[in-house]
Order: C-alpha cells, then sequence, then structure tokens
C-alpha cells in the first residue's frame, strides 16, 4: 500500500515530507532572487541607454562585459561552500546584490553606476544560483534529490512570471520615461530605476531568512538530519581571505581538470555538442536584451513586453515541461534535443512576416484573448498576435530541449567526471549571453533604429537563421556527437 502511495502522483511530493526546514527556505528564497534577478534584467538594457545616456551599441557591449564578469566570478566561487559554509556564502550575496541594486536606483551617473552598481551586482548574482543549487543537492537525501530539483525549478519560473506582471504593472502607472518620488526622501527616480529599487527590496527578505531560520552546517542524511559546524580549510582565515583563497585554489582544480579532458575523445563530442547549442540559446537573449527596445519602438510606450515574452514563456514552460517529459521518456537526450531546437528555431521567422499577415488573428478571437489579457483597448495591432503566437511555439520547443541539456553531459561524460562535464554544459549561457548582447546593438541601428525607417522583421530573420544552425547542424553531425543513452531508443 505504502508502495503504491508513493508511486500515485500526490505520492511522489510526499517524499519531501519531514525534509530539512533549509529545504524549504531555498524554495522561498529562489522565488525572490529569481524575481529580483528578472526585474533588474528585463529593464537592463533600458536602463542603460535611458537612464546612463549609453546608445544601443554601447548598451549591446556593455551587457556583454557584464556576462563575462558574471561567468567569471561564478567560476571563481566554485568552492566558496567548501570554503565558509552556504549560510555565510548565502547572506553574503543577498547583501552584496542588495547594495549593488541600491547604488543602481539611485545613481545614474555612469562613473558611479557601473563599477560600484552593475559589476558588483553580477559577483552577487554569482554567489546566490550556484551556491543554492548546492544546497538543495546538501538538504535533500538520495530518494528526496529529483522531486527537490523539479520544484526548485518550478520556483525559478514562478519568479520569472511575477517578475513580468511588476515590470509591466509599473511602466504602465508610472510611464516608460517617468518618475517615481521615494517616500521620506524627496528623491525621484526613473521607471526603470523604480522597477530595480523594487529588486533591492525583493533580496532583502532572502537576507532575513537566510540570517535567522538557516542553520550553519544543516545536512540532510539517509541515516536522518545532521548539524555539523562548518570547518574551513581555510581556517580561522575572515570571510574576504577565505574567498580569495578558495577562488584561487577553485581555479587551479578547474584549469588541471580543464586541461586533462583534452585528451578524451567524449570531451571532443561534448564541445561540439554545446557549441551548436549556443546558436538556439543566442534567441533567449535576445528576447532580453533585443526585444523590449524593438516592441517599444514598434508598439509604443508602456507595450507590456515584459508579459509578452516573460510571463508566457515561463508559465507555458512551467505546464508543458513536465508533460513533454513524461511523454518523451523513451526518446533520447540528443533526439528531444534536435526536436526542440528546431520547433523554437523555425518559430523565431513569425516575427520575420509582414505584421500584416496577422491581421485576421489579431481581429479575432485571439486578438480578443490578448485584448482582455494585456488590458490593451480594441483593435488590437497585429504585431501582438504576431509575437504571441511566435512565444507560444518558442515556448513549445522549450519545454522539449532545455531540460534535456542536463542529460546529455551525464551520458557522455566518462565516470567520475560527470560534474566537470556538467559545469563546462553552462558555457553556452556565457557565450550566448555575450555575442546577444553584442550583435543586438547593431541589429537595433541597423533595422530599428529610435528614430528614422525600421524594417524589424530583418532583426527576427537573422536571429532565426542563427538558430537554426542548431537542429541543423546537429543532425549533420549527428554520428559524431551522439552517443547511447541507457533505456532510451
Amino acid at each position: 500500500m505504502t508502495g503504491s502511495n508513493e508511486g500515485s502522483f500526490i505520492g511522489k511530493f510526499m517524499v519531501l515530507k519531514g525534509a530539512l526546514r533549509e529545504l524549504w527556505i531555498i524554495f522561498a528564497t529562489k522565488i525572490m532572487t529569481i524575481l529580483a534577478y528578472s526585474l533588474v534584467n528585463s529593464v537592463l538594457v533600458l536602463w542603460l541607454s535611458s537612464d546612463l545616456g549609453l546608445g544601443d551599441k554601447s548598451a549591446g557591449w556593455m551587457i556583454g562585459y557584464w556576462s563575462i564578469i558574471l561567468t567569471a566570478f561564478t567560476v571563481m566561487v566554485g568552492s566558496l561552500v567548501d570554503a565558509v559554509g552556504i549560510r555565510k556564502s548565502l547572506i553574503a550575496g543577498f547583501g552584496l546584490a542588495a547594495l549593488a541594486r541600491l547604488v543602481m536606483a539611485f545613481f545614474a551617473a555612469k562613473w558611479i553606476a557601473i563599477p560600484f552598481g552593475l559589476f558588483p551586482l553580477a559577483l552577487g548574482e554569482a554567489m546566490q544560483t550556484p551556491v543554492m543549487a548546492a544546497a538543495v543537492k546538501r538538504f535533500t537525501t538520495a530518494k528526496q534529490r529529483s522531486i527537490a530539483f523539479s520544484l526548485y525549478y518550478s520556483m525559478m519560473n514562478v519568479g520569472f512570471a511575477i517578475a513580468s506582471y511588476v515590470v509591466d504593472k509599473v511602466r504602465g502607472g508610472l510611464g516608460e520615461y517617468g518618475h517615481f518620488t521615494v517616500p521620506g526622501l524627496g528623491m525621484q527616480i526613473s521607471t526603470y530605476q523604480t522597477i530595480i529599487l523594487l529588486g533591492m527590496f525583493c533580496t532583502l527578505p532572502n537576507l532575513l531568512l537566510t540570517w535567522t531560520l538557516m542553520r550553519e552546517g544543516a545536512e540532510a542524511t539517509e541515516d536522518g538530519p545532521r548539524i555539523t559546524p562548518a570547518v574551513s580549510r581555510y581556517g580561522s582565515e575572515g570571510f574576504v581571505r577565505a574567498f580569495l583563497l578558495s577562488s584561487r585554489d577553485a581555479l587551479k582544480d578547474w584549469w588541471r581538470i580543464f586541461g586533462s579532458l583534452w585528451s578524451q575523445p567524449a570531451f571532443y563530442r561534448f564541445l561540439t555538442f554545446f557549441a551548436l547549442i549556443v546558436f538556439v540559446k543566442l534567441v533567449l537573449y535576445h528576447f532580453y536584451y533585443t526585444f523590449p527596445k524593438v516592441v517599444i519602438r514598434e508598439l509604443g510606450e508602456g507595450a507590456p513586453f515584459a508579459r509578452l515574452f516573460g510571463f508566457l514563456n515561463a508559465v507555458v514552460v512551467i505546464i508543458l515541461a513536465p508533460v513533454i517529459g513524461a511523454l518523451t521518456q523513451r526518446f533520447t537526450a540528443y533526439k528531444a534535443v534536435v526536436i526542440g531546437t528546431a520547433i523554437s528555431g523555425l518559430s523565431i521567422f513569425l516575427m520575420a512576416l509582414p505584421p500584416s499577415l496577422f491581421q485576421g488573428a489579431a481581429a479575432g478571437p485571439l486578438g480578443s484573448l490578448i485584448s482582455w489579457w494585456l488590458d490593451i483597448s480594441l483593435p488590437l495591432h497585429p504585431l501582438y498576435a504576431c509575437i504571441v503566437l511566435c512565444v507560444l511555439v518558442y515556448s513549445v520547443g522549450e519545454a522539449f530541449y532545455s531540460p534535456r541539456l542536463y542529460e546529455y553531459p551525464a551520458a557522455i561524460a566518462p565516470k567520475g567526471q560527470e560534474g566537470s562535464y556538467l559545469a563546462l554544459s553552462m558555457l553556452p549561457y556565457f557565450f550566448a549571453k555575450f555575442f546577444a548582447g553584442g550583435l543586438s546593438g547593431y541589429l537595433l541601428e541597423a533595422y530599428c533604429p529610435a528614430e528614422g525607417t525600421r524594417n524589424s522583421q530583418m532583426i527576427w530573420f537573422i536571429v532565426g537563421s542563427m538558430a537554426l544552425v542548431s537542429p541543423i547542424g546537429l543532425l549533420l553531425f549527428r554520428r559524431y556527437i551522439q552517443v547511447r543513452e541507457e533505456g532510451r531508443d
């Protein structure tokens, strides 16, 4: 009877009954972490241009430089948990991120906002996401781990969905280039600075929860909860000193492991696979850094770009990812990735078509639904119908391929080196963000300038063409890249 209950849908979640309180703290803080991150990330390129005065190209490259720093810091904090413990690492990350967002919210001078706000934020973010993922593993038993990571992924998408609504509501209330008077200070900050300030306030509950309720050295074991006071391998060194020493050791270990990988034939197949994945990942970052300006310039100030992508994408993925995962269990990860990248890549060409082709959809039931959802009066501009259809199809593709990207490195990695391969599988996110950021400014200036003749469809034709390199390349190099996966057809 017990086994039957555990096999049921509800039973799979009941395995978390009695889990450490630290695990629930991580779930709660994950929602707020992603909410804060998404609030800032959604308006980052707009803040750089509108408040700091950077042009399209300069803002795009600043995003690229920021991604380099974020990735470098993420590598550096890899061993921080071992050095100072999960609780201290998270407190430092939350605290630094809050201070950085405070600077970005109140200072519009480039020489202050970028070196003392934007760049420190990269370190604060890097000290959260990897540490929280390690915390989920630390605070669960082997039996709890799978469902715990599924919930962790869901919390992430909940954060994205909430943030998209908040961004559009603030922009709608204050105006695209409006101002907010800070109570008690009498100081006015811009619409985008207000959204960044909200991100700062979303970070404070995380700091409070972690500081007051998370126990240092807590760990879930197969024999029950265990509280072991953390002992740093750097002895009595302070936090900053321990961080620097752990970063040094992490880089040494990373370089040694990375150097040894080049002698393994599987590693070259791994590199080829993820080099091809970069092209479809470009789409996601163009939605973050190119899409907002295109929507505002084509549909007008206050157009709800955050809900058009952030909310819709998150909701579709939350609903479809587990369903598609269950229906394609017998598919190899490679096959699912090919199908998903093809769907996502082809979806972008919908926005490369003339908006007039979607006039019928905008005037029909779909247009009425979009108008009700976004609270936009009819008649609806056909570009809204075009964007919604594109994002829906793109999200179906993402639900196919994104969760399976973690399976391929696990399948191809030699025994004992799964961690190295999984860590390096994050590189596509870095390269995609860097190139998308740099390319964004050039595409906007050429095809969708703030003033002058526009041809925004060409932006999405170029982005879609690059995205299709992923599925086409995966098919062409299948004999070389694909590996056998246990239990899959």
